[in-house]
């Protein structure tokens, strides 16, 4: 009895990941960033990966371009710049919020290298 509880949760939590998936609509957007180093790079795809509706994000420190893959249904570009901004970094037209940018490493603040 109790391998069919299992089973039937199993089979029930599949479906609910698949359905979720396939009604999900991906879209991409590029945000012009501060991100100026490895460190920068590393500190923001990491907490972007934690915040919610977001698939992927790459940071690209030459051209200071995030390009971020996110549910359309979960989140907007608008909240992803925010959180950006959050992290202490520019987030195109979007300033880093004072508090965290402060606290950035020296390599990670305008003009650290």
């Amino acid at each position: 009895m109790k391998i069919i509880k299992k089973i039937t949760t199993a089979l029930i939590l599949f479906i609910s990941v698949f359905s979720l998936s396939v009604s999900a609509q991906t879209a991409e957007v590029k945000i012009k960033t501060s991100a100026q180093c490895g460190e920068c790079k590393e500190r923001i795809e990491k907490a972007l990966a934690f915040e919610k509706g977001i698939k992927s994000a790459t940071v690209n420190t030459e051209d200071q371009m995030v390009t971020v893959v996110y549910y359309d249904k979960r989140t907007t570009p608008e909240k992803i710049r925010e959180a950006i901004a959050n992290m202490g970094y520019d987030a195109d037209d979007v300033p880093a919020k004072k508090e965290t940018y402060d606290k950035l490493p020296k390599c990670c603040k305008k003009g650290g290298h």
